[in-house]
């Protein structure tokens, strides 16, 4: 096993994505040219207490690598008991969550609460680089908590000093959300700060808006969150562009293959209804540019056989222009998620939970562009995309093909965090 993680300009990371960053999007972003490839946000008190979905959240195989499982908690004593058997069980790369502003992840102390006590969060640091090994450790956060209590300068040479394999920074306060613009300048004050790799994530929607925040801020690489939701074909663009070579572009033909593998590793890796039920909430992100999009996620809500998805699918891109389309990047018409997205967020049960996988569907849905009439078949009542998003949460599969953490043998209890 390779004793260091690929972090370079040329090198794209995906971004730990509560609810969808599973195993089979894992594996389509890897085959898209994701260097690196971070697990849904995982609950350290989930695993000791071996809540049922830490199997689904932890699940890999050997083409799944390398791997950083992405933890979340604010204990020192509780994030080794976790670590520990992720450990025997051949995970070597873990980062920590300091960036979730979700006010169930935050109001337990984690997340980007953490900011608010700089001091625990290094005893946290410091235990879990005791674990894992200097290096084996990375560290994602926002700049502070609001307006006026920055942390970001001092914590990332703190956690430096202390060991630290990476950094990333998402240059926003977590009372801001998503709104306004990333303060990609932080970056590159970050960069000249510390002593080892920064990791730029905020405001990556295309692989035009990662390269130039390469070029202007000067970070190691850039993790690509919202816009590998969008088109995970933009780790191949962003190795393209910084070769020096033309964008491939996003056409629709290549759309379809994209939608097509990812519907062949779904149905490998989470058999059954939970992998349809996935790829619905999929499909409308990927072609939410192209016209009859809303149509489209209209219909495919009261899809629930892998025949019709095909059948909607051959409808909708048999219509769809072969021109290329250009998603809109940072100052674009880009769209604003909950940090249980691109920071991940607490999971009922080491699952996401479904309260936020609805909004977050709701989110991508709601920039669609009017289409005019429906070009499908009228007569079934459409659930929500809320609504689609919740039930393949709550409903999540298992692949049962692939390796996956098993119970530290401790008390099987859920605990108050996960409630």
């Amino acid at each position: 096993m390779s004793e260091t993680l690929p972090i370079s300009p040329d090198a794209p990371w995906l971004a730990p994505l509560a609810g969808y960053s599973d195993l089979s999007f894992r594996l389509l972003c890897r085959e898209a040219g994701a260097a690196v490839c971070c697990t849904e946000m995982v609950s350290a008190k989930g695993l000791i207490y071996c809540s049922p979905g830490t199997r689904d959240l932890l699940a890999t195989t050997p083409e799944d690598a390398p791997l950083v499982v992405q933890l979340f908690g604010c204990d020192p004593d509780i994030m080794v008991r976790a670590m520990e058997p992720l450990l025997e069980q051949g995970f070597r790369w873990f980062d920590l969550n300091m960036g979730c502003s979700v006010p169930k992840v935050v109001k337990t102390g984690c997340g980007a609460a953490m900011l608010r006590d700089v001091p625990q969060a290094l005893a946290v640091a410091r235990a879990m680089l005791r674990t894992a090994g200097a290096g084996r450790v990375g560290f994602k956060f926002r700049l502070g908590w609001d307006v006026g209590q920055e942390v970001w300068a001092d914590l990332g040479r703190a956690l430096a000093d202390l060991g630290a394999g990476w950094v990333t920074l998402h240059p926003r306060y977590a009372r801001q959300g998503f709104s306004g613009e990333a303060r990609w300048s932080a970056l590159g004050e970050l960069v000249r700060a510390v002593s080892v790799p920064v990791i730029a994530s905020g405001d990556l929607f295309t692989a035009a808006d990662g390269v130039r925040c390469l070029r202007e801020t000067g970070v190691a690489s850039v993790m690509y969150a919202r816009g590998a939701l969008n088109d995970p074909g933009v780790f191949h663009a962003h190795r393209e562009r910084v070769a020096g070579r033309p964008d491939p572009g996003y056409t629709p033909q290549r759309l379809r293959a994209l939608i097509t593998r990812h519907a062949e590793l779904a149905r490998q890796y989470a058999p059954g209804r939970s992998a349809l039920l996935k790829m619905r909430t999929f499909v409308p992100r990927y072609v939410r540019h192209l016209p009859g999009a809303r149509a489209l996620r209209q219909h495919l809500a009261s899809c629930f056989e892998w025949e019709m998805l095909d059948e909607l699918l051959a409808t909708f891109f048999a219509d769809v222009p072969t021109c290329p389309v250009t998603p809109e990047g940072r100052g674009g018409n880009a769209d604003a998620m909950s940090e249980c997205v691109t920071g991940a967020a607490e999971h009922s049960g080491c699952r996401t939970h479904s309260d936020m996988s609805g909004h977050v569907a709701g989110s991508a849905s709601s920039e669609d562009p009017s289409d005019g009439p429906s070009r499908y078949p009228a007569g079934e009542s459409a659930m929500t995309s809320g609504e689609e998003s919740a039930t393949a949460a709550g409903t999540a599969g298992r692949g049962p093909e692939v390796s996956s953490t098993c119970c530290t043998g401790r008390a099987q209890q859920p605990t108050e965090s996960d409630a």
